[in-house]
């Protein structure tokens, strides 16, 4: 046999070998993606441990960690109106506890903080029931977030048995599917990820009537509790100002726009 023939024959086992190198390569380099994901999306930005030690030491207060979500009630006077709110991305839902605590003292709101699957909440698909269903004594739900979490909540804010909108540094990517919701809208001067111009730009995308307050001063991180977020503005007014702003202000749109 010439050694022609002998290389024509060897030619497809090469092809062969090489094919399989490159689906090896290619299956390496997927599940090395995957591994980096999964590392990234479990990179929680965590609580700051003073101001979840505050609301722990509320009395007025209750925090209960369930499988699904945090709920943050009040010890007494619930007012039967809750709120599923919805983090940030890569964000410990303890990381909202102080921001949220006032409202719940103040006007018996129950609020049900999500733990996203991968702790992103825009690839949870879970329905709105898996959050509501671990506070059974609330009779009218809203639903909100923050960063992300918001525009996952703008998809949840679409179902009829939701009373409201509350978005904290967000803003809905596309319009609301009911017109007639209440929705409030709290945004930081100095945010630079969820900027003023892009809460602008997105305005329409609300109902006509949508309640928008700008809290002068704060950035992005302001409305939790986490530390800093790369590419964000700098705060110039402090995390128990913002508190302060968000509870008068939701606490208001609660009033005005709820049924009791």
């Amino acid at each position: 046999m010439s050694q022609t023939a002998t290389t024509d024959e060897a030619r497809p086992g090469r092809i062969l070998h090489r094919l399989r190198l490159v689906g090896w390569l290619a299956l390496g380099s997927f599940a090395l993606a995957i591994v980096v994901f999964l590392v990234w999306a479990n990179t929680v930005r965590t609580v700051e441990r003073g101001a979840a030690d505050r609301v722990f030491r509320n009395p007025a207060v209750t925090v209960t960690d369930t499988a699904n979500a945090v709920v943050l009630a009040p010890s007494a006077g619930a007012s039967g109106v809750g709120l599923v709110f919805v983090p940030g991305a890569r964000v410990d839902p303890y990381a909202y506890l102080y921001k949220l605590s006032g409202t719940v003292e103040e006007t018996g709101l129950t609020v049900v903080i999500a733990k996203p699957v991968l702790n992103l909440a825009i690839l949870d698909l879970r329905p709105l029931d898996t959050f509501t269903r671990v506070a059974p004594g609330v009779a009218t739900w809203l639903v909100g977030g923050h960063s992300l979490g918001g525009v996952r909540a703008c998809l949840y804010a679409g179902q009829p048995e939701v009373a409201g909108l509350v978005l904290f540094g967000s803003y809905c990517a596309a319009p609301l599917t009911r017109p007639e919701l209440p929705v409030l809208s709290i945004t930081g001067s100095a945010d630079a990820l969820s900027t003023p111009g892009k809460i602008a730009d997105t305005a329409g995308l609300l109902p006509a009537d949508a309640r928008f307050v700008e809290i002068p001063g704060a950035n992005h991180a302001r409305f939790g509790d986490y530390g800093a977020e790369v590419g964000d503005g700098i705060a110039t007014v402090s995390t128990d100002a913002v508190a302060a702003a968000i509870t008068r202000d939701l606490a208001a749109f609660l009033t005005d726009s709820t049924p009791r």
